[in-house]
């Protein structure tokens, strides 16, 4: 492709569902670079529990934003919105189709529709908050937040006690109402003038269920109990961020003596089918998702052609 893109392709999905394989065609087909969406492939180190591309893939196709931190870095949702849009900003320069990957529902929220700018939680308000809820009731704050900020409490119902203690936590602490926050929500992306070309892929849930036990049993024979034993005894805290990952946490539970391997793998497997009913809730949600069976890639690169490509 000649000339800089602004057009951004994201393709999103359950775990297991194929989207690394379908990126890696779609790039190969239509000049694209891979930008990793995945909240654990960050860490290096941790590499068969988080299933990296292989190095034969990054050989074929460039992939970012995988093995960029220590195991012990701190790294947040904002973090990555400003790597992915830095690294968007490079492919596209370079004419080449920029294809945001993964499944983590809080990365590609930041990406795409931004992070809110109001303040972070208040122990002290929030208990005052509730303490009033529970002596007046909860009514008596509804209709507080309808006189503060009517828009916002016409958007949730009176017995939204989290939204309703939230929304007043934040007018006490910034003098302004939740909604003027929300308003000043932007996508980091489109503000730097990008089109948004975004896929969902899915599967009947049986085979879906199928491909995680696949793949769950192959992390096991590749080693990720070698592995975990490796990275432990290389120093790394097992309070790090990564050994919070499926699979990780189980084996270290292995490993201290906790649970047999049989109960380890069965245990990965029921977490990873809950991990993956969660993340396609959180992205049925998301606006301006265009979904397709994952094995309809004739469609999908259709889709491509005509829509992204036009």
């Amino acid at each position: 492709m000649a000339g800089k893109l602004n057009k951004v392709l994201i393709i999103v999905g359950p775990t297991a569902v194929g989207k690394s394989l379908i990126a890696l065609r779609i790039a190969q087909k239509f000049s694209g670079e891979i930008i990793n969406c995945d909240s654990m492939q960050v860490y290096r180190g941790f590499d068969i529990g988080t299933d990296k591309p292989s190095a034969e893939s990054r050989k074929l196709v460039p992939h970012h934003l995988i093995d960029i931190l220590e195991a012990e870095e701190q790294f947040s949702a904002a973090d990555f919105a400003r790597l992915a849009v830095e690294t968007i900003e490079e492919v596209s320069e370079k004419g080449h189709l920029p294809i945001v990957v993964g499944g983590t529902g809080l990365y590609h929220k930041a990406l795409v529709e931004g992070l809110f700018p109001g303040p972070g939680r208040d122990p002290s308000w929030r208990q005052k908050l509730r303490q009033e809820a529970e002596e007046k009731g909860l009514n008596h704050l509804y209709t507080r937040l309808q006189e503060i900020d009517p828009e916002y409490a016409q958007k949730i119902t009176p017995g939204d006690k989290i939204r309703i203690i939230r929304a007043l936590e934040v007018y006490y602490l910034t003098g302004k109402p939740i909604s003027e926050h929300f308003s000043k929500t932007v996508s980091p992306i489109k503000n730097k003038g990008f089109l948004l070309y975004q896929i969902g892929l899915k599967l009947d849930r049986k085979e879906l269920y199928r491909r995680i036990e696949e793949r769950v049993d192959r992390m096991f024979a590749q080693g990720i109990v070698e592995e975990v034993k490796a990275l432990v005894a290389s120093g790394i805290s097992t309070e790090a961020a990564p050994f919070k990952g499926l699979g990780y946490r189980q084996v270290l539970s292995f490993l201290n003596g906790e649970i047999s391997l049989e109960q380890t793998i069965r245990l990965t497997k029921i977490e990873t089918r809950h991990y993956a009913k969660r993340q396609l809730t959180w992205f049925k949600k998301s606006p301006g998702i265009v979904w397709f069976e994952a094995k309809d890639i004739e469609n999908i690169e259709k889709y491509i052609r005509e829509k992204v490509l036009e």
